[in-house]
């Protein structure tokens, strides 16, 4: 992708993502987020915001399902991938030019939140029997394995702090 401008962008989405299907059957999810920038004004002792950026997005195939799936409306998020120009015609025929992101990557901001991480199978392939939803995300039923040395289901009392 030499060539591409490639951005990170941090800031909250303003709505559900919307998920809708291209002719081919690709999914798509479009949103929306806003990034306030602020900075500190040493001269009232406080915290200002800065002009808010409103960035129309964009993910497709498995990403964007996931996206539906997992974020929400006011959530914060960090978003990397590619800034897109792309210009229209309206109804009325006036010409119209837009930046978009087309988003590679983009996960909950865990600053001030949160999250629970479950990894989904390879496409194609279904859960084994018994781990669904209740896969530790890494091929292991909840709990672990046997072999697995990290894996406990009640550790050892200690005296001690965890780290």
């Amino acid at each position: 992708m030499a060539g591409d401008t490639v951005i990170t962008l941090i800031g909250n989405l303003t709505s559900d993502p919307e998920l809708r299907f291209s002719p081919s059957g690709a999914a798509v999810a479009s949103f929306t987020i806003a990034s306030t920038p602020r900075s500190f004004n040493r001269q009232s002792g406080q915290w200002e915001n800065g002009e808010t950026l409103f960035m129309r997005s964009s993910c497709w195939r498995e990403l964007a399902e996931n996206v539906a799936e997992s974020l929400t409306k006011g959530t914060r998020v960090i978003a990397t991938g590619r800034l897109r120009q792309r210009s229209y015609t309206t109804r009325e025929g006036q010409d119209r030019t837009v930046m978009e992101l087309q988003v590679d990557e983009i996960g909950p901001s865990l600053r001030y939140a949160t999250a629970q991480v479950a990894r989904n199978p390879p496409r194609g392939q279904q859960p084994a029997q018994g781990q669904g939803q209740q896969d530790s995300g890494w091929g292991a039923p909840a709990g672990g394995t046997t072999g697995d040395p990290w894996a406990s289901q009640d550790p050892a009392p200690t005296d001690e702090p965890p780290f």
